[in-house]
């Protein structure tokens, strides 16, 4: 049974579809299986090196050099000068190679980070360089989403999941009081694909659509020019200045770089999905001097990177203490590993602060544990799993997200914040009303777009392969209705926020 106030909105949608967006040809997520092998991780990528011209063979010569007849001398029997060089010693460099490095940019910088340094780096940076890179970061200059990219998301999946996420804003907004002024804020906003069928969704509510100042936390100008179109934004003139407005809702939308440079002020709703888990991570690993950081190093030849344990202390031990200290002892004992993200936990202290200061909640909707994540570290291109150091910053790099440290962090921040969840994506969307929306839109739509609903539906609530597709086993809808997580962040004031009452 649907609880109010989610079932009085969720019967004021649209009842028809607005694209549709199911994509039932690929099936691959940035989930995996849960853990695979250590193995398959640290196992060196091999590629055949560039090989050098051979040097140059100068041997060890004498070189004698006759002058002519000396000024004064006369015939053969003027005086002659013989002088001898012996050149063993001389250093002999190879011919100079004028061929051009196979390595791209990205692949020269991180090899230079590591030369200038004289060892490894962390994993954290390797990561942070290969998805944010100014110049040749994963995610700065393309769009990685979708069918044509190497992943695809729950909001391209179907334009449910983007409604119904939109309900849940709603209730909190009708929790907060309904306030005229609130900063919906969405960190790592994509295509702007969820965000789009929210406002859709929710154009009905006009009070809701008219409080909003949209704020997207995008540090990809390409993605930022793809998250303008699909909001179907315009540029206006507001006396001297001029602002950006969505079309969809006529709301304000501003970019920003981190949550930080978000304005405060102003009551805040905060969705996260899919966000966390590329924030760049740290791996450790138990040896038999401890607890020791993996690092990323260039192998012998310096043609390829490979991953080392670090043979000292490293800084970042000091996240590693952290995180054990929230962590049982029977759970530590059962590791190997353990995956520790700072950044994680940085940004759920400042959504805590905010919340705390400002009020409002947040959503964080991501595929994870609600505990310690020990070896998760995934790369994906043209939807299948590659090495990790494969290729550096032309496939997508993410980990299992931490919810256990998260709720951690937000509540050591502040203690005017409740922490609610986790609970599974199917358990959230269900709540919210998943199952009836989905037979409200298969009322007004043709067989093509039926057969999409119903893949649609699976992949965000399902668990496994559908047991109803009837198409190539290679297509076959795969449900992550159980691998994702989610959870909420709100201010005391406001309550249990639906549906985690």
């Amino acid at each position: 049974m649907l609880r109010s106030p989610a079932a009085a909105l969720l019967r004021r949608l649209a009842p028809r579809i607005t694209g549709c967006s199911g994509e039932a040809g690929s099936s691959t997520r940035r989930t995996l299986p849960p853990y695979i092998s250590s193995s398959s991780f640290l196992a060196r990528f091999s590629s055949t090196p560039t090989s050098s011209p051979p040097p140059s063979s100068v041997g060890a010569r004498d070189d004698e050099a006759e002058d002519d007849k000396l000024p004064g001398s006369s015939g053969d029997s003027g005086a002659r000068l013989s002088i001898s060089v012996d050149r063993a010693g001389l250093y002999s460099p190879p011919e100079h190679s004028h061929e051009p490095s196979s390595d791209s940019d990205l692949v020269k910088h991180l090899k230079s980070i590591i030369n200038f340094r004289s060892g490894p780096i962390s994993i954290a940076e390797y990561m942070e360089e290969v998805l944010t890179n100014p110049q040749s970061g994963y995610y700065m200059n393309r769009d990685v989403f979708g069918e044509s990219g190497d992943f695809i998301t729950s909001p391209e999946v179907s334009q449910m999941f983007g409604e119904l996420i939109g309900v849940w804003a709603m209730c909190l907004w009708e929790q907060m009081g309904q306030p005229e002024k609130v900063n919906l804020i969405e960190l790592g906003p994509g295509r702007g694909t969820l965000l789009a069928d929210l406002l859709r969704g929710s154009a009905k509510f006009v009070n809701f659509t008219k409080a909003l100042n949209i704020n997207l936390v995008e540090c990809s100008p390409t993605l930022q020019k793809v998250q303008y179109n699909t909001l179907k934004c315009e540029d206006e003139s507001v006396g001297d200045e001029k602002r950006t407005v969505s079309k969809l809702c006529g709301a304000p939308v501003y970019w920003h770089a981190s949550l930080e440079q978000v304005p405060s002020g102003f009551p805040t709703i905060i969705v996260a999905h899919e966000f966390f888990d590329a924030l760049p991570i740290h791996q450790f690993q138990k040896g038999s001097r401890g607890w020791c950081e993996k690092m990323v190093d260039l192998a012998g030849d310096s043609s390829r990177f490979r991953f080392v344990l670090s043979p000292q202390p490293t800084a970042s031990l000091i996240f590693l203490s952290k995180r054990c200290q929230w962590a049982s002892p029977e759970e530590l004992e059962k590791v190997e590993q353990i995956e520790v993200c700072p950044k994680a936990m940085e940004i759920s202290e400042q959504i805590a602060d905010r919340i705390s200061s400002d009020g409002g909640g947040a959503l964080i909707i991501d595929y994870g544990k609600n505990g310690i994540v020990s070896d998760s570290l995934q790369a994906i291109r043209k939807h299948k799993f590659v090495h990790i150091l494969d290729d550096p910053g032309s496939a997508d790099l993410s980990a299992y997200v931490d919810f256990a440290a998260i709720k951690h962090s937000a509540k050591d921040a502040s203690d005017d914040i409740s922490v609610h969840g986790p609970m599974t994506q199917s358990q959230l969307l269900g709540s919210l009303g998943i199952n009836f929306r989905v037979e409200a839109l298969m009322q007004n739509c043709d067989e093509k777009q039926a057969e999409s609903l119903r893949t649609g539906y699976w992949r965000l609530v399902g668990d496994g392969e559908a047991p109803f597709w009837e198409g190539p086993d290679d297509q076959t809808p795969i449900g992550m209705g159980s691998r994702y997580l989610a959870m909420a962040i709100v201010n005391k004031k406001h309550g249990s926020p639906v549906p985690f009452e």
